[in-house]
Order: structure tokens, then sequence, then C-alpha cells
């Protein structure tokens, strides 16, 4: 054991600097949460190019707490000059403000550079569940009503919200239980706990392909090319039914126009590297190519969407 904490000290110290570049400009982008999950993921795979286009030091921050409000306060507050990034997921700019009344940012101290994927969750269940569609789960939950339970990475998060409008676009009654992080609910779900669960496919990719968990729907508005053979939420006859997690890039507000075009640039041009988008289609992530003005305009929809499901689902954080 001693050994593996070791190596595994020394691969995040080793990961946290990336290639020296020619100047003495350092690029510092900032993960509102702790190593090895998806934010940190990207952070980690498109820096050592990003350093070698802007020949720029790219230095990982990891920065978690208080659900990445934490990190993401860091960032909002730091000089706008282009040199501090946040990289996370996008419920920091479109969950967050909504659902802590007193947030120290907002929106407007964010300016977003680009959406690096997007892609909706999957609804899984147990494989014991009666349950092989969403027609079969909806009967299901008819013939024994409340006692359904599905599981979270806490109150607020985005599959707690997805949940939540799940439930009030189908009428389906099912329990909340809240966890400290995606990893205890599914290892929760798969060994029966807990019945259901809404997440992203990448973090359960394997677990479906073993058998262990199975998919009932997908909340997007295409079918995922991963599971051509699972039913999106719309096609069960919810039109209109839609919940997307997505990974993006931010800059302190006024930071300049000029240098969040060329951050947008470049992380696109990073993107659509072959080694780099070989490791993302390896973790079921397409890379999303959009403009910064592309990318707030979607942020505010979805501020829009999850403001509302909060306000109405009386979501307060955990």
């Amino acid at each position: 054991m001693f050994r593996y904490g070791l190596l595994l000290f020394l691969w995040m110290l080793a990961g946290c600097v990336y290639a020296q570049g020619s100047s003495d400009r350092v690029l510092k982008i900032v993960v509102p949460f702790g190593p090895g999950g998806g934010s940190d993921f990207l952070a980690r795979l498109i820096a050592p190019k990003l350093s070698e286009a802007l020949k720029e030091t790219v230095v990982i921050d990891n920065r978690p707490g208080a659900g990445g409000t934490v990190g993401t306060d860091f960032v909002a507050k730091s000089a706008p000059d282009g040199q501090t990034l946040l990289l996370s997921d996008s419920g920091a700019y479109a969950i967050s403000p909504a659902l802590y009344p007193r947030l120290s940012y907002g929106p407007k101290d964010l300016a977003p550079v680009i959406n690096l994927a997007i892609f909706g969750n999957v609804l899984v269940a147990h494989p014991k569940l009666p349950a092989n569609s969403m027609s079969e789960l909806l009967a299901l939950e008819k013939a024994q009503p409340g006692k359904l339970s599905y599981g979270s990475s806490g109150n607020g998060a985005s599959p707690h919200l997805t949940a939540e409008l799940f439930k009030t676009a189908t009428g389906i009654r099912l329990t909340h239980v809240p966890y400290k992080g995606s990893g205890p609910a599914i290892n929760d779900l798969v060994s029966g706990h807990i019945d259901l669960m809404f997440t992203g496919y990448a973090t359960v990719s394997g677990l479906i392909k073993s058998g262990r968990l199975k998919p009932l729907a997908v909340t997007s508005q295409q079918r995922l090319p991963s599971l051509p053979d699972t039913a999106t939420v719309a096609e069960a006859g919810f039109t209109g039914f839609s919940s997307y997690i997505s990974q993006g890039v931010f800059a302190p507000a006024v930071t300049p126009k000029e240098r969040v075009q060329r951050l947008n640039r470049e992380i696109a041009a990073v993107l659509r590297h072959p080694e780099v988008l070989e490791k993302m289609r390896q973790s079921s992530l397409e890379p999303h190519e959009n403009t910064p003005e592309q990318f707030g305009s979607w942020l505010q929809a979805q501020s829009q969407q999850w403001a509302k499901v909060i306000r109405e689902g009386g979501i307060t954080p955990d």
C-alpha cells in the first residue's frame, strides 16, 4: 500500500506542472475538484499540448471544496489577464449561483472560453430491478408507488437536478438518497442498496459492459453512439426532455477579448489532435467545438433551466 501511495503521489506531483514554454509566462488551470475526476482528467489531458501551443508553462491547481465553488471563486477574483483559468463542469456557472444564495461570485464574474465536451446522462439501474425500459420503469413505479430510490453525488449536483427534472416530466415518484460524491452512490447502486441513478456514461461504461448495471434511458436529444439500443427519455414519450453535462473553460470577467479568443482557438486545436481525441473517445467523450459567444448562450439557457428546477423543487445544498 505504501508503494502504491508513493507512486500515486509522485504521479500527481509530476502532473502538476507541464512543459516549460519559451517565455516566462505561466498559465494556471484551476480545477475546483480533487484529482481523478472528469474535470481533472481533461485539464491534464490538454495541458501539455496547450503549453506547446502557447509557449507558456501550464500549471494544474486542484482547489476542491463546497461543490466546486472554492476554486471557482478563486478564479473569479483572479487578475483578468488570461493567465488563470477555470476548468470545470458547467454547474459552477449554471447551477451554483442559484443553489447557493450567498455565493461570493456570479455568472457575471466569469468569461466563458470554450465548451470542451457536452454529453447527456444515462439512467442506470441495478440488474435485478424488474424494468428494462422507460415504460417498464413507469409501470413498476405505478404498481409500487414510492418504493423506488435513486442516488446522486449530492444535493444540487447535476445528477440530482436531472432526476428532479425527470420526476416533474414523468410524474414518477422516487426517493432521493444523496451521497458525498458519485463513487459511493455508484457503489451502493451496484450493491443493490438503491435502485437507480443518473450519471455520465463514461463513469459507468465499464459497469454496463460487465452487466453490473443496466441502462434504461439517456437524457440527450439523440441516442448515445455507445448505447444505440437505449432510447432517450424524449423518445419514451416525453418530448423536449433533455439534460446535459458539460466540461468547459472559463476566465475571469473582463479578461481581454483577444486573449479569450486565442485561448478558444488553441484549446480547440488541442482537442483535434489525434492523441487527445483518441483519449477523449476512450472515455466516451466527444469534443464540442464552439466560440466563447456560443458557449455563453448555451450556459445562459442552462442557468435558466436549472434555476427553475432548484426554485420549484425547493432544493438546497448539502
